[in-house]
């Protein structure tokens, strides 16, 4: 399976949208993002897919907020991914050249702080949101 690239825009609750509510990830979710803020040779060799489908399905794609936060020359997941067919090359290149319509965190650290806010007390539009993609999602496990 290849991971596609991004949609046309980050998802309703992408964690790296600056309109998403905080608290819908998991404090293991969040804790990825800022990772991607390290130099290259510093940073996870897995890219980050969109939190919309499982992540072994024929759906997945990559994260569009991921994407439009991040430089894609200087993520080592892209290079990764491309030199093992994880993605194609056309998919990477997407990646790299993606521009967000929707106003994202300037960071992944900004963002993972935007999300813990309310870790422990998702406000109602939080929860809705964890109650939709756990209808959604298969291959989650407890929390989102």
């Amino acid at each position: 399976m290849t991971i596609l690239p991004p949609a046309p825009r980050p998802c309703q609750y992408c964690p790296y949208r600056r309109d998403a509510p905080s608290g819908v990830w998991s404090a293991e979710e969040y804790a990825k993002l800022p990772a991607y803020d390290r130099p290259t040779p510093e940073q996870p060799v897995k890219p980050f897919q969109c939190h919309q489908h499982d992540h072994d399905s024929g759906r997945a794609r990559m994260c569009g907020g991921w994407a439009g936060c991040h430089d894609g020359d200087e993520l080592l997941a892209l290079r990764v991914a491309t030199s093992t067919g994880k993605i194609t090359a056309e998919t990477a290149e997407a990646t790299r050249d993606y521009t967000s319509p929707v106003p994202l965190f300037a960071s992944g650290a900004d963002a993972a702080a935007h999300g813990m806010r309310e870790i422990l007390n998702p406000g109602p539009e939080a929860r809705r949101a964890i109650d939709k993609i756990r209808r959604i999602r298969t291959d989650l496990t407890g929390g989102t």
